[in-house]
């Protein structure tokens, strides 16, 4: 019976990422079309309907997979104008983020930018391209031109320190870009703690991980409001601070089911 876990994977796997492209393009398509033309903040309401198609995403992953339990902190939900740092596990958790918050800004590949219909949306929602993890300065430049306003409105900006996926679950080395947008706009600083999306879908597979219970959760971990303005402010030591806090969560392997 050792077949029945792989056939099983994989399809489910087949029927997840059969509604990702069909279904944007049946359902949620018009949607982005009607923003295009009528909405006086074509950034906002791409953003919003970003939010709601993953949200969608996630409903029918939990659909196919009943032993799914996706948990996240009410005080996750609720943060607002904020800079949110995250580790990263999974493929699943720019996706995850992006459906808690329905205004949202973050860094993405500059390769996906030219990805034709995808890349435009892309630029569209006025995501900032990044390469070999840190933001490319022409595409920053762009990306950040309303940072102020978008914060001040209510928006967030989460980044992933790494710029790549943990392979064993372990926090690597941090890009500081997350850092200097929080200080050259004096926003506070939100460090969250993802887990179990490395069991839902490892690094390095196609196919979702679709038998036996597991958890994924989301949790906010440090609430920072660092005093940019301090003469003795500094960048590494404010990331630092925030490696601390992850040394102090434990991080499963990355096959290993994830309890809270």
């Amino acid at each position: 019976m050792r077949f029945l876990k792989p056939l099983s994977d994989l399809v489910f796997t087949l029927l997840i990422w059969t509604y990702y492209i069909p279904g944007f393009l049946l359902f949620f398509s018009p949607l982005y079309v009607g923003a295009l033309i009528f909405s006086s903040n074509r950034r906002a309401a791409f953003q919003r309907l970003n939010s709601l198609y993953y949200r969608s995403f996630f409903f029918v992953v939990r659909a196919l997979i009943p032993g799914l339990r996706i948990s996240v902190e009410d005080r996750v939900r609720s943060i607002h104008s904020s800079v949110i740092v995250c580790n990263h596990l999974s493929y699943l958790d720019p996706i995850l983020l992006i459906s808690l918050f329905p205004r949202h800004k973050t860094v993405v590949k500059g390769v996906f930018f030219r990805v034709p219909v995808f890349g435009w949306i892309l630029r569209a929602s006025g995501y900032l391209p990044s390469s070999n993890g840190g933001a490319e300065p022409s595409g920053v430049l762009e990306g950040i031109a309303d940072m102020e306003s978008f914060l001040s409105s209510g928006g967030n900006l989460f980044i992933f320190p790494e710029g790549t996926r943990s392979r064993d679950g372990r926090i690597g080395q941090f890009n500081h870009g997350a850092f200097r947008i929080a200080r050259r706009f004096g926003a506070p600083l939100k460090v969250l703690f993802i887990g179990g999306t490395n069991d839902l879908l490892p690094p390095g597979r196609f196919l979702f991980n679709t038998r036996g219970r597991k958890t994924v959760e989301i949790r906010l971990i440090g609430d920072l409001k660092p005093d940019y303005g301090n003469e003795d402010f500094s960048i590494g030591r404010l990331a630092d601070q925030v490696r601390s806090l992850y040394r102090e969560e434990t991080v499963p392997h990355p096959l290993e089911g994830f309890s809270p």
